[in-house]
């Protein structure tokens, strides 16, 4: 798309928004909230609770039976907070009113002792014991009005200390937190582990283009950057754990949401008395705005989900969860012949074809004291991924790649929580089983032309056990936690043996004074190696890594902060991080650890490797976000940090590919009279480094055409460095209301400024051969500049009914 064209199109939603503005509203809607109180172990009512809207003087008592109503408010997104002698103080997450009347239910936490003379206020911050710190929840007003996120959750979080992100046109979602590579991140939806959340994932790491999970499914999100759960293992970096609304118990509802690049139909609402459900379907036409881009590929995705929850009676409830997702991403062969940049991505890049999906069911008893959860799962992802030499498919001897692989997993966790008073125990256990399924034909060149030709059929059973125990003061005032688990698989004798992955971790907070609090976590963390590394064999058949004796990667981990609390609705918090890592897989072709790749499409970690990669990461981070009083929200943060690791033959340490040293990001929404929302979002990050390329074995005819790709001098690896990266992104949003029916617009500008990033330059053959003095064939080189940053401009209009 031309400037100008971008110039029109922006002018034109802009000048649509204008005129929206000035239509009138006849009269204000106004809704009501109603539902029922419960105790949260048991499930029996609580009566006589009060029952207030957030931040107002709107507010109920409920009735013998737990049943409580909210009544004259008007649209908008809100939380509830309520009260009851013998139970904590309780605020739900953020919601959003919109079309209809909102059915809730709310579940409180009897109180660990008599709060006659403690006086304890609900709060939007709700850290537990077990993660006191480096753990943040993420609500819906930052996930549906975040500036340059458009409603991705992988885009939201990069507004959060420690989280960096790729650059390059706002194509990718890869997830860097505090120094750590795209592996090491695990993603949780209601207590069901899936492995990616992102179309186009790279296999064995994450990422891709954009996310799979609806966002109008999201309650909330846990994001955790440390001080990991014992319960939720085999992660490094990060875990996110989404937690998803139930349906509408009492009416039906459909919505339609078309934007630059998809269009989405879902429905909320119940199945009879006891069942409710959600589900959508999308489908992009994002080819259509690439295509007009003249960009070098084509992406088309559809991906489905849905959520039925079933409450037998008080002590029994069963929920069924699906998502997955059909993704084809094919090779534009219109490409702008003049940018030599995307024809060069034309050259390596393979087409991609993947499928995706995770169904689960998770079983609830609430049993008083003692609530136990049951989760049966399945996930499986199939990834396809072929690559012609000059895209020229009229011979078998221009094939390069042809990648074929299969993973499955398949889930039993079994957990039990237990409140006694003062102290919380959680004790569970889980057996998984995975089979991994590659077939590989691929040309690569190390010293010289060799072919890459495998099969590979890896079945692995695993399993863990973990227990939990925390104590917290009554006024919240002090909490320890202590945790342990331990993880195992048959795929070796390095992995077989339980006592070798041993990871404890404990958690303390103290209360200085009643608005500021010392926290801190220790702790050590173990996780599997992809299945691309652990299923890669060699044309005999040997899987390689297994005779190379792989082994669990291992990180200790410190981290401690102080967190002030500014009345209800601000936090200020301030963060230290220590990670040393051990027995990371190290490349065995160039020394690289596996863990500093993974960040282009396809597949990464299938090469022979050793577990003998050491690195670490450490830094400070500090935040201040403000929630407002439902007009204004903040969320400002800054992190300095460095991530490296050990050179195995110098031994000293060098950056990894994540370590940009320096990220800032300013981010807020304001909410205007007439129902307009403005959203604003700076990035700052310092610059990645960046290894030269390898001049010498590039140019060689036979090590070109290999993988149409510059080799690297990983003599110099990462010893130059990017310059830093801004971008501004703006969000208009205006919602319409009548009754029964709500209608959306809003405009989303990423990079608004339209700012330059210069990326490494590319070295690229011309083409053109020559013999050298000692008879090597080879290709005249020369470099590209590699300039992404573009005004990307998103509409969309969402009807809901």
């Amino acid at each position: 798309m031309t400037g100008l064209h971008q110039t029109i199109r922006i002018k034109f939603i802009v000048l649509v928004l204008l005129y929206t503005s000035t239509l009138h509203v006849a009269a204000q809607q106004y809704y009501e909230i109603h539902g029922q109180i419960r105790d949260k172990q048991t499930n029996e009512p609580i009566p006589y609770a009060s029952v207030l809207l957030w931040n107002t003087s709107n507010g109920s008592t409920a009735d013998s039976t737990g049943k409580f109503i909210l009544k004259n408010i008007q649209p908008g997104i809100y939380r509830v907070q309520a009260t009851s002698l013998g139970y904590l103080p309780y605020s739900s997450s953020e919601f959003k009113l919109t079309a209809r009347n909102l059915a809730m239910d709310i579940e409180m936490e009897r109180s660990k002792t008599d709060l006659k003379e403690v006086s304890v206020t609900a709060g939007m911050f709700r850290p537990s014991p077990e993660s006191p710190i480096s753990m943040r929840i993420i609500g819906v007003q930052e996930i549906e009005k975040s500036a340059g996120a458009n409603r991705d959750i992988s885009k939201v979080v990069n507004s959060f200390p420690g989280v960096a992100s790729t650059v390059g046109g706002g194509y990718r979602n890869d997830l860097l937190v505090r120094g750590g590579g795209p592996m090491e991140n695990r993603f949780y939806l209601d207590g069901v582990e899936i492995p990616n959340i992102n179309h186009f994932s790279t296999q064995g790491a994450s990422g891709g283009p954009m996310g799979i999970i609806d966002a109008d499914f999201i309650r909330e999100v846990g994001f955790y950057t440390g001080a990991f759960p014992a319960g939720k293992g085999n992660a490094l970096s990060s875990i996110l754990d989404f937690k998803l609304l139930d349906g509408n118990k009492e009416k039906n509802s459909y919505k339609a949401t078309v934007g630059a690049s998809e269009l989405a139909l879902s429905s909320n609402g119940h199945i009879g008395s006891h069942t409710t459900y959600l589900v959508s379907v999308r489908q992009s036409y994002l080819q259509l705005l690439f295509t007009l881009l003249k960009m070098p590929f084509l992406p088309k995705y559809t991906d489905a989900q849905f959520k039925i929850k079933t409450r037998f009676n008080q002590a029994h409830e069963l929920t069924l969860l699906g998502i997955g997702a059909i993704d084809d991403m094919k090779l534009n062969q219109k490409a702008d012949p003049e940018d030599e940049g995307k024809q060069y991505i034309l050259s390596y890049l393979p087409v991609i074809k993947q499928k995706t999906y995770t169904l689960g069911a998770v079983y609830k008893h609430y049993g008083g004291n003692h609530v136990q959860t049951v989760v049966l799962s399945r996930n499986y992802m199939n990834n396809n991924n072929i690559k012609y030499r000059d895209n020229d498919k009229s011979s078998l001897d221009n094939l390069t790649l042809k990648y074929n692989s299969d993973e499955i997993e398949n889930h039993l966790r079994f957990e039990n929580i237990s409140t006694l008073r003062l102290f919380r125990i959680q004790a569970g256990a889980n057996i998984d089983y995975a089979t991994y399924r590659n077939t590989t034909f691929q040309r690569i060149f190390a010293s010289s032309p060799k072919e890459v030709n495998y099969h590979t059929f890896l079945k692995m059973f695993k399993w863990g056990i973990f227990v939990s125990g925390s104590y917290e003061l009554p006024d919240s005032r002090f909490s320890a936690s202590l945790g342990i688990r331990t993880d195992a698989n048959n795929y070796s004798s390095q992995m077989n043996n339980p006592a070798k992955q041993i990871s404890p971790r404990l958690s303390l907070s103290y209360g200085l004074t009643e608005s500021l609090f010392i926290n801190g976590n220790i702790g050590r963390y173990y996780q599997l190696p992809a299945y691309t590394t652990l299923g890669y064999k060699n044309n005999d058949g040997t899987l390689v890594n297994r005779h190379n004796g792989l082994s669990y990667i291992r990180s200790d981990q410190v981290v401690a902060g102080l967190e002030y609390r500014v009345g209800k609705n601000a936090r200020i918090t301030a963060e230290g991080f220590y990670k040393k890592y051990d027995n990371a897989p190290l490349s065995l072709t160039d020394s690289i650890p596996l863990a500093c790749k993974g960040v282009d499409y396809g597949a990464s970690g299938n090469e022979a490797a050793s577990s003998s990669s050491e690195g670490r990461a450490y830094g400070t981070e500090l935040m201040i976000r403000w929630y407002g009083s439902g007009k204004f929200t903040m969320l400002a943060s800054y992190t300095w940090y460095h991530s490296e690791f050990r050179n195995p033959k110098t031994r000293k340490f060098i950056p990894t590919a994540w370590d940009n040293r320096h990220l800032v990001t300013v981010s807020g929404t304001y909410k205007f009279k007439y129902n307009w929302d403005f959203g604003l979002k700076f990035r700052l990050m310092g610059g990645a480094p960046y290894t030269p390329y390898d001049e010498y074995t590039s140019s060689v005819v036979t090590a070109w055409n290999a993988s149409s790709r510059p080799y690297y001098d990983y003599n110099r690896y990462n010893s130059e460095r990017l310059k830093t990266f801004t971008q501004i992104d703006v969000r208009l949003d205006k919602s319409f209301y009548r009754k029964g029916l709500m209608i959306g617009l809003y405009i989303d500008l990423q990079n608004v400024l339209n700012t330059k990033y210069d990326n490494q330059p590319v070295l690229r053959s011309t083409g053109e051969k020559y013999t050298d003095d000692h008879g090597t064939e080879r290709y005249k080189m020369k470099y590209i500049d590699q300039k992404s940053g573009i005004i990307l401009p998103t509409l969309g209009v969402t009807v809901e009914f």
